[in-house]
């Protein structure tokens, strides 16, 4: 349990949640939908988008605090193994990252760095480019990926192939010019 488990075991294991939940509660997967559901319970009813009846969708609520409380007691009690591999440490050391904690870049990914330009750019601008994508896309990375494609779902392939070329783009051509300022 301290160790990540084998693609084989837990890729299974995740792509039958998909099946089970349109089987047995004819429910869909998704994790940013979450964040709609909770400013709906607390947003005024005036806002069209979060007019909605959310307690519906109380059941994901209760999949995203079990997520976090899972990942709390795991944390707590099985001291999980959580790295980067060293190619990856390598290529950042070399576009100027110094420092790591953990495996997030702790001279970007800190309070000290955030306020830095790249700190602020890595957080903010990336954060908000994310949020917006996710609603853009009409759900996130997970929702379209495992989701959306178990459904054959046309868009979830758009989405999740522009996951992809933005991640690329990302990696090879903004991040060492953002890595260097």
């Amino acid at each position: 349990m301290t160790q990540p488990w084998p693609w084989y075991i837990s890729g299974p294991l995740l792509g039958l949640m998909v099946p089970l939940l349109l089987f047995i509660t004819n429910k869909q997967f998704g994790v940013s939908s979450n964040f709609r559901h909770i400013c709906a319970m607390i947003a005024p009813k005036s806002i069209n988008f979060f007019n909605y009846d959310w307690k519906q969708e109380a059941w994901n609520l209760v999949l995203i605090l079990g997520t976090v409380v899972g990942a709390l007691i795991a944390h707590a009690f099985l001291n999980p193994t959580i790295g980067v591999g060293d190619d990856t440490y390598a290529i950042l050391h070399q576009q100027g990252v110094q420092s790591f904690d953990g495996f997030a870049p702790a001279d970007i990914f800190s309070w000290e760095g955030l306020f830095t330009l790249r700190g602020f750019i890595m957080i903010v601008v990336g954060g908000f480019l994310v949020g917006f994508g996710t609603r853009y896309a009409n759900g996130c990375t997970s929702g379209h990926a495992i989701m959306g494609l178990s459904m054959l779902n046309v868009n979830s392939l758009i989405a999740v192939v522009g996951f992809f070329i933005g991640g690329l783009v990302m990696t090879y051509l903004v991040l060492p010019y953002v890595l260097a300022l």
